[in-house]
């Protein structure tokens, strides 16, 4: 069996909706091309060629907050999440769960909508984007968001978040060649868990469980810079980080990392998910596509990352782990056969 923790999907319904939202989105010009993006036949005739393979279904972004204001996006969030909740219901065995989107413009709605995803629609974790309309989530204002995902003991899925608005230069006004994207992203990611690290959130949430997309973003590449940084050659030691001294770091800046979870969406890449693999480890890593955005309507994603995945220099065990073992582990999910009945 495969569990595939990240990729996403928007339902038809929610789709229509986004159209009279924000006509002209790149959601609303370019998504629908993809029809196993939004069409639910279409989806599972994808997976029908993938022995074994479930999916955790997440909502496609644009993240909420930046489609409509604080009163509106709780009404989004709840039409996505039962839309989501609903196709799991109907096929359990190809989706055993999905992870709720959430109104970040509205911190008192999120709240109560993630225990509604969780208690009532069966959610299994969140998904929020590395920065709320350009507001960092170490913010102290996002920080019941996590408190409460800590009360819960599932997972925060984080996913990047940057447009082409963010231009490569200070002297230019757009991103150029979609560095935004290629190179962005992962930076994005890596920005984003630096800076909830130095907020300190993983002393006051020990037990917080974050998975980060993209295999940690820039993380793994650069574990050494980690290790150095720059008031630490000049101030410090080999043991010590005057930056994390300041922050009231209670251990070093690189073990907070390693506490991360990270999936195994890099299109497929193998030098890259085993550099991604050598740093977290095969308990922390998760089989995860990012289908269906592909020029072949998610399957080269999903045959590429398969194969990454099966070159990894462990056990078959240890790869049954990264395949399902973890995500069923951390998200609570029984084992279930082929026909999705419980064993």
């Amino acid at each position: 069996m495969m569990i595939d923790i990240f990729n996403h999907f928007m339902p038809k319904a929610y789709l229509d909706r986004l159209a009279t939202l924000i006509p002209g989105h790149t959601a609303v010009t370019a998504f629908p091309r993809l029809k196993t993006l939004w069409d639910v036949d279409a989806r599972l005739a994808l997976l029908d060629e993938f022995e074994g393979l479930q999916q955790v279904l997440s909502l496609a972004n644009p993240p909420l907050e930046l489609i409509a204001v604080p009163d509106k996006t709780p009404e989004l969030a709840r039409l996505a999440n039962d839309a989501l909740a609903e196709l799991c219901h109907k096929h359990p065995e190809r989706f055993p769960t999905f992870i709720a989107a959430l109104p970040m413009n509205n911190i008192d709605a999120t709240l109560a909508e993630i225990d509604r995803a969780v208690n009532d629609l069966g959610a299994r974790g969140i998904q929020v984007f590395t920065n709320v309309a350009g507001k960092p989530l170490s913010a102290a204002e996002f920080r019941p968001i996590f408190r409460r995902m800590s009360a819960h003991d599932l997972p925060v899925w984080v996913h990047p978040m940057r447009g082409p608005n963010f231009s490569d230069y200070a002297s230019e006004q757009a991103s150029e060649a979609e560095i935004w994207f290629s190179f962005g992203w992962p930076y994005e990611t890596t920005a984003c868990m630096t800076r909830l690290i130095y907020s300190g959130i993983f002393d006051e949430l020990p037990d917080l469980k974050i998975i980060t997309h993209h295999m940690g973003g820039m993380i793994p590449y650069f574990a050494g810079k980690i290790s150095l940084g720059f008031r630490q050659i000049f101030f410090g030691t080999p043991e010590r980080n005057p930056l994390a001294e300041e922050a009231g770091l209670k251990h070093a800046p690189i073990d907070y990392y390693k506490m991360l979870y990270a999936d195994t969406a890099l299109n497929g890449d193998p030098a890259a998910t085993r550099c991604g693999h050598a740093f977290f480890g095969t308990s922390s890593c998760l089989f995860a596509t990012d289908a269906p955005f592909d020029t072949e309507q998610g399957r080269t994603l999903i045959r590429n990352t398969i194969k990454a995945v099966e070159a990894l220099p462990i056990t078959a065990g240890r790869r049954d782990m990264i395949f399902a073992g973890n995500a069923r582990a951390l998200l609570k999910l029984p084992v279930t056969n082929p026909a999705g009945a419980s064993v």
